[in-house]
């Protein structure tokens, strides 16, 4: 079992496309890219901390039917733009606005907004976060997992810790140009 995190995915959502400038030229191809993106890196048994933002739920139930396709144990901490429909779907393990858990030995605090300071913050806790789609400067021990940051997809711990990578995200190959 591997923990990963990641937010901002936006699925069904039409601003992310001009507000992000993700590399789409349609929401279906967004969202079918993150949907590939997530099944590629997520297994059966791994866990996923979405920490908001998931998506805007559409016609016909669109929210619940993408949340089916991504394997997974899924826990969502609340985005701004998480609806009623989203936060009861009954695919989440879990559903709050903050948590602090333990992976790999390390504390983390885990939120949609990210912090100035936060609990035990210089006694080595980490904060992860979402909301800013990666335009925040770095402080120590905070991080952004959202799709803007982590070329699309979910991120593990000792990948933050490795790369600690920040900026805008890498050209991402469409579902065409794969197939190529």
């Amino acid at each position: 079992m591997t923990v990963y995190f990641t937010s901002d995915t936006h699925f069904s959502d039409p601003r992310v496309l001009a507000i992000d400038r993700r590399p789409f030229a349609s929401l279906e191809l967004h969202d079918a890219a993150l949907i590939a993106l997530w099944r590629e890196t997520v297994g059966a048994d791994d866990v996923v901390w979405h920490l908001g933002d998931f998506a805007r739920d559409g016609p016909e139930g669109r929210a619940a039917a993408i949340l089916a396709q991504l394997p997974g144990e899924k826990h969502l901490i609340l985005g701004n733009n998480d609806p009623d429909s989203v936060a009861r779907d009954p695919a989440w393990a879990s559903v709050r606005h903050y948590a602090e858990i333990e992976v790999e030995g390390q504390r983390l605090v885990l939120c949609h907004y990210p912090f100035r300071t936060w609990r035990d913050s210089g006694k080595g806790v980490i904060d992860l976060h979402g909301h800013s789609h990666g335009r925040l400067g770095p402080i120590p021990r905070q991080y952004d997992v959202g799709v803007d940051v982590w070329d699309l997809r979910p991120v593990t711990l000792e990948t933050i810790r490795t790369r600690r990578r920040r900026g805008p995200p890498r050209a991402v190959p469409t579902a065409k140009s794969r197939s190529s």
